[in-house]
């Protein structure tokens, strides 16, 4: 299963987590590195989250229209 680690970005709805992943690479051709960034919509249970809390998501089963990931730990305490 694929795991990612992001930031919390959203809290609005109940049990859901908007989780921004970002990710850095070299161009091919231009050799420049280049930084995207994807927000996944997460499940969390049982878990304090705030806003900035650095998270492990893991895919799991579809649980809604876009919910494909489950929070499984928190790793680093959020800013605000």
């Amino acid at each position: 299963m694929k795991t990612l680690q992001g930031t919390v970005v959203s809290l609005k709805t109940p049990r859901t987590a908007q989780v921004r992943v970002a990710r850095q690479w070299q161009h091919p051709l231009y050799k420049k590195s280049v930084k995207r960034t994807k927000r996944y919509a997460c499940d969390y249970q049982g878990l304090e989250l705030a806003l900035g809390d650095t998270v492990i998501i893991r895919e799991s089963r579809p649980l809604s229209k876009t919910k494909r990931f489950v929070v499984v730990e928190k790793v680093v305490e959020g800013a605000q």
